[in-house]
Parts: structure tokens; C-alpha cells; sequence
């Protein structure tokens, strides 16, 4: 307990690195995952061939490789000029939109056709049928593999740690220059992940009982 009360203030601003990190990269990857699911069903060839490519090339690169890409290689490139919090947050979400893409893909293939059908022979565009009849039902239907790639995404930001982001996974190091137990801080870190993964456990299951009925 010594370890983790002589460095609360480590470990309060390595929660907020972590938090930070999950919220800025959880709403940019559902927004951009959901964005690309729209292009891999949309009827334009191209734009489904840009969805399929997105996918095959970020869910089949190690996490590591990308916020490798972003830490040290972007730099050189002198574009736009970021901090590492930035661009460990643009690296999360583009890595993490590739799983949320699919989810969101498969949530719509179990809604019926048939619907579509009937909403392109009412007139609606093919953006005004996904937006508005196909994607506010297939999101009831994926909520529980949803939740699951965010709390993934929650422990993939410890990855960070070594891009000068400071975070839950930082924490070790700053023990080690202290003198503390490391062992002993790293099981305290272990019990603050569970505590932080609760309240994402506790919304699934309040949406999927919610939604479970109304479909």
C-alpha cells in the first residue's frame, strides 16, 4: 500500500495520461471506423476497394509498428508539427477503426435487405438509407464486441509508454529511479486497469439489455 500511497501523484497523473489517451482515440476511432464501414458496403467500386485496403493494411500491422511510424518516422517528414500525446492518439485511432470498421460492417449484414430495398424504393439516397435505417440497427446488434476492441483499446494505450506519452505503462520506470518495488507497483497498475475497465463493462450491459429487448 506504501507504494502506492508515497506516489499518488505518479499514479494520479499516469490515470489521467491513460484516460486521456482512451477517450480522444475511443471517439476518433468510432467515428472514423464507422466512416470506413459506410465506404466498404457503399455501391461505388472505388470507395470500396479504399475501404478493403484500409482494413487488410491497419489490421494486419503490429500496433507497435504504427506509433513506431508516428513517433519517429512522421517527424521526419516535416508536415504539421504535433506533440507525441497527438500522435500516439491519431496512431491509436487508426489502428483501433480498422476492428471498429468491421464490427460496424457486420452489424449491418444482419440487418435484413429488404429494408434497404424499401428505403431506395421511397427515394432515400444511399447515405440517407445507412444513416438514418440500416446503422441505427446495426448498432444494437454490436455492442458487446464494440465494448470488447475498447477495452482493448484501453490497455493498448500502456503501448504508448515508450513514446514519451506518460501513462499507466510509464509507471514502472519512475518506481525503479525512486526505489520502490516495481513488482508491487506494477500489480497496482494490473488493479487500476480493472477499476477503469468496470465502468465500460457496467455500459455494455445496460445497452445490450436495453437494446436486447427492443429488438
Amino acid at each position: 500500500m506504501n507504494v502506492l500511497l508515497d506516489n499518488a501523484d505518479v499514479y494520479w497523473r499516469a490515470i489521467l495520461g491513460t484516460v486521456g489517451l482512451f477517450v480522444v482515440s475511443a471517439i476518433g476511432s468510432l467515428i472514423l471506423g464507422t466512416l470506413i464501414a459506410g465506404l466498404r458496403v457503399s455501391p461505388v467500386p472505388v470507395l470500396r476497394t479504399f475501404g478493403s485496403l484500409y482494413v487488410t493494411l491497419l489490421r494486419n500491422t503490429p500496433l507497435t509498428l504504427v506509433l513506431f511510424f508516428f513517433a519517429f518516422a512522421y517527424p521526419r517528414l516535416e508536415l504539421v508539427e504535433f506533440s507525441f500525446f497527438t500522435l500516439a492518439c491519431i496512431g491509436l485511432t487508426l489502428y483501433t477503426a480498422a476492428f471498429v470498421c468491421e464490427i460496424v460492417r457486420s452489424g449491418i449484414n444482419t440487418v435484413p435487405v429488404g429494408q434497404a430495398e424499401a428505403a431506395r424504393a421511397l427515394g432515400f439516397t444511399f447515405t440517407q438509407t445507412l444513416g438514418q435505417i440500416v446503422l441505427p440497427q446495426a448498432v444494437r446488434a454490436v455492442v458487446p464486441p464494440m465494448t470488447n476492441i475498447q477495452i482493448a483499446l484501453l490497455k493498448n494505450t500502456t503501448i504508448a509508454s515508450g513514446f514519451a506519452v506518460f501513462q499507466l505503462g510509464s509507471v514502472y520506470s519512475v518506481l525503479s529511479e525512486r526505489g520502490y518495488n516495481v513488482m508491487i507497483g506494477l500489480l497496482w497498475i494490473a488493479a487500476i486497469f480493472v477499476v477503469l475497465v468496470v465502468p465500460l463493462t457496467l455500459l455494455q450491459r445496460r445497452l445490450d439489455a436495453k437494446w436486447g429487448v427492443a429488438r
